[in-house]
């Protein structure tokens, strides 16, 4: 058993794991807790629909294009440093999107929410895992660290609502405030500033090539449902993008000091299970856009409803996700498990498109998140274990950062794509019947234009299946068999 000559932070570690949940807690909670504000901070700044996808879209782009850099910078600097500025920092930015009084500082205040954001995970997760040395406790230690990730949503979604509907939706801000101060206030004169003993330098090439590129990339596709997919800047920022990635790409075979080392997603196996993780990222954030507009806008549901409304589908992803990790992947490996919950997703998603303009909830909208709750589950458990297994130890942390990435970054491109194809269908059915234009036709038209949206994300559920199906070699199965028994850097 490790003391406090070896790990610094033994002694006081069950005391961290609660400070590193708060912020954990903080930063998923933030990314519901929004969702359902936004139809009212819609209404009181007055943006646009087309504009409406970048109050989710600012934050995720900036946290997933930024958590690589964060956690070389942790490593840099110490992470300590980094975990109490992103606290800091996440708490500065929360204020200033709740004090906005126009969409472009509330949107600036998102993007700076994911700069810190991408600062404070990394170094969360590298603090718990050198905190917890012991197997056993460093178990229970993720088990808790876990439990407060899926729960954190479920939490945002309630208390969203209530802030939303008794205060105002500026509170769902705010309130970052109340777990960010105590957790920095807490971490100061708890945690040592621990920095690693070969620290190599952060790749700046790669982090502006690959930033770029993922921005140009969502804000192409964003720019698209304003001015359409012919528009130059769309077609320029789409062309930037392709041009940016595939010289980071180049740059990481030539670097020293690779921002993300090739070899960590080269391995088929992972590679299946990062890709996973973009397209069940992608269609997730979809279902919670549309879904609370639909909810709240067409059935009238007030903001609490809505968040009560969406937790079955929290208890389907946590059952799901428990029995999948601890019953079905050591005993069949993730292969059929991620393929055949993205198929199980595409199912409940078409189930989605049976909607109307006044159709029930219990009828029509339980049974899609319901489903798709059940095929989430399946596929993050199934993902992140093997995305994160059998790294080399100084890739483990790289290989950590690419699951939050890869879900931050293909939610950005799913929001961008799903707004982009439901605003042009929503045009359609409104110039089909341009001669009649009425409140009724106004939400038909809506509707229609979340059907489609739900339509193109079942469809790319059921691709991913597919190719991530076809991707994970059988080696899989094997590796989930032996996961308890070797150490983690059995392979490479």
């Amino acid at each position: 058993m490790p003391d406090s000559h070896t790990n610094p932070h033994h002694e006081r570690r069950w005391l961290i794991l609660f400070v590193i949940a708060i912020a954990q807690l903080m930063v998923v909670l933030d990314a519901t807790v929004v969702n359902i504000a936004l139809p009212s901070a819609q209404e009181a700044l007055q943006f646009t629909n087309d504009q409406r996808q970048w109050v989710i879209t600012a934050y995720a782009l900036a946290f997933g294009s930024l958590l690589l850099l964060g956690g070389r910078i942790g490593d840099l600097f110490g992470r300590k440093r980094a975990f109490v500025v992103g606290l800091g920092g996440f708490a500065g930015a929360s204020a200033l999107g709740g004090m906005a009084q126009s969409f472009e500082v509330l949107i600036a205040a998102r993007a700076l929410q994911g700069v810190f954001g991408a600062l404070l995970a990394p170094a969360a997760l590298s603090i718990l895992t050198t905190t917890f040395t012991d197997p056993q406790e460093r178990g229970k230690a993720f088990g808790v660290f876990g439990a407060v990730a899926v729960g954190g949503a479920a939490i945002g979604l309630i208390l969203g609502g209530v802030l939303t509907q008794y205060l105002n939706w500026r509170w769902c801000l705010y309130v970052n405030l109340a777990f960010a101060v105590p957790a920095a206030l807490a971490a100061m004169p708890l945690l040592h500033n621990e920095i690693a003993e070969h620290r190599a330098r952060i790749d700046v090439p790669g982090a502006l090539t690959a930033t770029g590129g993922l921005f140009a990339v969502v804000y192409g596709l964003a720019n698209s449902e304003t001015n359409g997919w012919a528009d130059a800047t769309t077609i320029g920022m789409l062309v930037a993008s392709v041009v940016l990635l595939s010289a980071f790409v180049v740059i990481q075979t030539r670097s020293a000091n690779p921002l993300l080392p090739l070899r960590v997603v080269l391995d088929r196996d992972r590679g299946g299970s990062f890709l996973a993780m973009v397209l069940t990222g992608a269609g997730m954030f979809g279902v919670f856009l549309f879904l609370t507009y639909y909810l709240q806008q067409n059935l009238g549901f007030t903001p609490i409803q809505t968040g009560f409304a969406f937790l079955p589908m929290t208890f389907s992803i946590v059952i799901a996700a428990t029995s999948s990790s601890t019953k079905l992947l050591p005993k069949i490996g993730p292969r059929p498990l991620i393929g055949g919950g993205m198929l199980l997703a595409a199912i409940g998603m078409a189930t989605m498109t049976s909607i109307g303009v006044d159709t029930a909830y219990a009828s029509h909208v339980l049974p899609g998140i319901l489903i798709i709750g059940a095929g989430m589950g399946m596929v993050f458990a199934s993902a992140m274990a093997t995305a994160t297994f059998g790294v080399q130890p100084g890739d483990a942390g790289v290989a950590s950062a690419m699951v939050n990435t890869t879900q931050q970054i293909g939610g950005s491109i799913g929001t961008a794509l799903l707004s982009t194809l439901a605003a042009s269908a929503v045009a359609d059915r409104l110039a089909e019947a341009a001669t009649r234009p009425d409140a009724a036709l106004a939400a038909q038209a809506a509707v229609h234009g979340y059907t489609t949206a739900f339509w193109w994300a079942a469809g790319i559920f059921a691709v991913g299946g597919v190719i991530c199906g076809a991707l994970l070699t059988k080696r899989s199965v094997e590796v989930a068999h032996v996961a308890q028994a070797e150490p983690a850097f059995a392979h490479g």
